[in-house]
């Protein structure tokens, strides 16, 4: 019985990973700013960014429609869609942590979604993760900093990855 079980759960996930695999194409639908800052550290694993498949997207889209609106009917946001201040939000951004000191020694990747700064890559130490950190936390509209930036490149990353 259990072995009918495995076999079963085997072959469920070989066909779910046929249907919605490696292979499917993948395309960033909502058009997330994303963008690599730095390249200093070899050996960074780069992250996967915001690029999903066609069943993630029909997955995503009710989620992303009701926590962009909730901002708006909490009185967080001036704008009924939190993911329209993204556009606005990556450059500032950008200019943020391109004035922080040894930025270049890092492998340094940011995903701009509905006011929420993702940190992505690697730094070489603990003092240039926070002050990155706090460097897109000062941004105006941010609404939070989400800091996956590992210290080297031997841990594993806390991000889903980009194919080889």
């Amino acid at each position: 019985m259990r072995a009918r079980c495995l076999i079963a759960a085997m072959a469920a996930s070989a066909s779910f990973q046929g249907a919605y695999g490696a292979d499917e194409a993948r395309t960033n639908f909502f058009d997330d700013p994303f963008f690599q800052m730095s390249s200093g550290l070899a050996g960074c694993p780069a992250p996967l960014g915001p690029l999903y498949t066609q069943a993630e997207v029909r997955s995503q889209m009710h989620a992303r429609l009701e926590r962009g609106t909730s901002c708006w009917l909490e009185g967080r946001c001036k704008d009924s869609n939190a993911y329209r201040y993204d556009k606005t939000i990556a450059p500032q951004v950008r200019k943020a942590l391109e004035g922080v000191p040894g930025l270049r020694r890092g492998s340094v990747w940011v995903m701009v979604q509905r006011r929420w700064i993702y940190l992505q890559g690697c730094v070489p130490d603990k003092p240039m993760r926070e002050r990155l950190e706090n460097a897109a936390r000062a941004v105006p509209d941010v609404e939070n900093v989400v800091n996956d930036l590992m210290v080297g490149t031997q841990d594993k990353p806390g991000y889903p990855l980009a194919g080889p």
